[in-house]
Order: structure tokens, then C-alpha cells, then sequence
């Protein structure tokens, strides 16, 4: 069937359901020449007549009857799903696949997510894949989050974390055994707990600023290359091996926030700390956006509400404004 075919079948239902050219006109949207221009040249394609017509009144013959009973159940379905896709470009509903290794799951996306499937239930939201994956599409994905360097220049990408501070750490037991570093080049002298980038095989280099002025200004080089003999590819592993007194851990300072609180990690070098340039969602195309993903990007980018009544937004004010400074200050 052509696309011209299913289009004269819905004007034929629209006119066997008045009786009336000038009522089917209207309904679709087309002066009556046309639409009984429309019903000739289905007829001559099918070579059946369907419509008994005189000037007074319209009437299906015993094909028209006939063809109406079998299609008219077809168009309403497709009319329905069509609408169904209308209505979810303006609700977030349907399934969505977001490509994201465990560690950035847990870092952006967990603080949001009882909010976000609370706000949308038609949303099903399913996280995960495996790292390294470069071709989302091929994979079944509507997106991914990564940092910008692995970002395809095929897709469309959409900052929706600012740039975080990195934290040096290590816990009191292993400072009990060792000097506290002063200077960066004192990691040399370290056992320091190395990362490994989820996303390939390339172990994150440990760079220094200070004032924000590259170190390269100040040295050689900008980049300390520390010695260990523990390789992880996790933040969190990093961090419990850190705990443990293993080593000093390089890692996001809201990932250790928890432990330098706690008094399990302390903190060095924090005037040389960098700060590791923000989280990108990466999608095909950039034109009709699903709205779940476009809700769920604008979410993550806002951060989650904040509960309470007016007194309890008054309170949390200050947090919101101590966190844009802190962004500021990072960039």
C-alpha cells in the first residue's frame, strides 16, 4: 500500500461517517473540490465504486459498506497511536535507556531519581552498559552521560555538571607511617592508589594547579607522575582502599566529602587541587528530543527540589547559593 493509499482511505472513512462532503471537508481540513478529487482517484485506483452520490445526499454502496467495516477499526487504531505519540512528546512516558558507567550513575544521576520517577510513572528508566561503548545507538540507547573527551562528534551533547573539585587524599593510619605532602612532587615519595578511566585503558594523570595557574608555569610540568602498586577502576574502591590505609587516593572531592567529614580521610595539597571539567548527556540528532530524556536532563541539571513548605525552601536557600559559589570557584 502507498502512503497516498491509507491517506484517501481516512478521507473515505471521514466521508462515510457524515455522509456529507462538506462535513468530511471540514473535519479534515480540505475545501469539498478536493476531497471529492480525493474519493475519485481512490475509487479508479481500486476500480470499485464506494459512494452513491447526488447533488442532495451521499450514500455507500454495498463495497463502500463493505471495505468501511474492515478499515474503519484499522484507522482508529492508527489514529490512537498516533495521537498516543503526540501526547508523549508533551508527557515524559515510554522507556528510556541511558548508557552510564555505575560510578557516574551513583554521582549524578541517584540523588534525582526517586523524585524523577515519582514525578513521571509512565517513565521506565533503565541505567547501565558497558563500559567503553562508544556506539549507544547500535546498543539500544536514547543517551549517555560522559566527560567531554570521549564524546562522539556525531552527538549532541548537553553540560549538566559544573566542574568538580578534585580531592588528595588519604587516611590518618597512613599518615601515622608518612610525611604529609607538602608540595605535589612530595607524592613521589607516596604509595598513591592510581585510576583507571572506565572508558579505555588510559590511567588518570595526577595535575596540580595552583591560583589557577597550571603548574607548567611553575615547573616542568603540570603532571606528577606518581607510583603505586594498587590499580583500580572505580572511585569507590579507590576510596575504601584509601580508607584502609593503602595509600592517597586522587579522586572527585563530592565522591570523598562524606570520609574527610567523618574523619576516616584527610585532606592534603588542597591549594593545588584541579578541578575536572563537568558530566555531558550525549544523544543522536538534536531535534525532537523524547520528553523523558529532555525531563530528565533539565532534573539532573537543577538538582533535586528541595522538600517542605515555604519555610523549609527559605532554609535551603543558602545551600543552593553556597553550592554556585562553590561552582564559581571551581570553574
Amino acid at each position: 500500500m502507498r502512503g497516498s493509499d491509507l491517506s484517501d482511505l481516512s478521507v473515505f472513512t471521514a466521508v462515510a461517517e457524515h455522509l456529507s462532503f462538506r462535513q468530511a471537508a471540514e473535519q479534515l481540513g480540505l475545501t469539498t473540490s478536493a476531497l471529492s478529487h480525493r474519493m475519485r482517484q481512490l475509487e479508479e485506483r481500486i476500480g470499485v465504486r464506494l459512494l452513491n452520490r447526488t447533488t442532495r445526499s451521499v450514500a455507500l454502496t454495498d463495497a463502500g459498506r463493505r471495505l468501511l467495516e474492515r478499515v474503519s477499526p484499522a484507522i482508529e487504531e492508527i489514529s490512537s497511536a498516533v495521537g498516543d505519540l503526540t501526547r508523549e512528546r508533551e508527557k515524559p512516558m515510554g522507556k528510556l535507556k541511558i548508557h552510564t558507567p555505575t560510578v557516574t550513575a551513583e554521582m549524578i544521576l541517584a540523588p534525582i531519581l526517586r523524585e524523577f520517577l515519582e514525578k513521571y510513572p509512565d517513565v521506565e528508566l533503565e541505567l547501565g552498559g558497558a563500559d567503553g561503548l562508544t556506539d549507544i545507538v547500535g546498543a539500544g540507547f536514547d543517551a549517555g552521560i560522559s566527560l567531554q573527551e570521549f564524546l562522539a562528534l556525531d552527538m549532541t551533547a548537553v553540560r549538566v555538571i559544573p566542574n568538580m573539585p578534585i580531592a588528595v587524599v588519604a587516611a590518618p593510619s597512613y599518615f601515622a607511617k608518612h610525611p604529609i605532602p607538602k608540595v605535589p612532587e612530595d607524592l613521589l615519595q607516596h604509595n598513591c592508589i592510581r585510576f583507571r578511566l572506565p572508558l579505555g585503558s588510559t590511567l588518570v594523570n595526577w595535575t596540580f594547579i595552583k591560583n589557577r595557574t597550571s603548574r607548567r608555569l611553575l615547573a616542568k610540568t603540570d603532571i606528577i607522575d606518581v607510583k603505586g602498586n594498587l590499580i583500580v577502576g572505580d572511585i569507590g574502591l579507590a576510596l575504601r582502599a584509601a580508607v584502609n590505609g593503602v595509600g592517597i587516593a586522587y579522586t572527585l572531592e563530592s565522591a570523598a566529602d562524606f570520609f574527610i567529614r567523618s574523619g576516616h580521610l584527610i585532606r592534603v595539597l588542597e591549594e593545588w587541587s584541579p578541578s575536572l571539567e563537568g558530566f555531558y548527556f550525549y544523544y543522536p540528532g538534536n531535534r525532537q528530543i523524547p520528553a523523558a530524556l529532555r525531563a530528565l536532563i533539565e532534573m539532573v541539571k537543577s538538582g533535586p527540589a528541595k522538600a517542605g513548605d515555604t519555610a523549609g525552601r527559605k532554609t535551603a536557600k543558602p545551600a543552593v547559593h553556597k553550592a554556585a559559589r562553590g561552582s564559581s570557584k571551581s570553574a
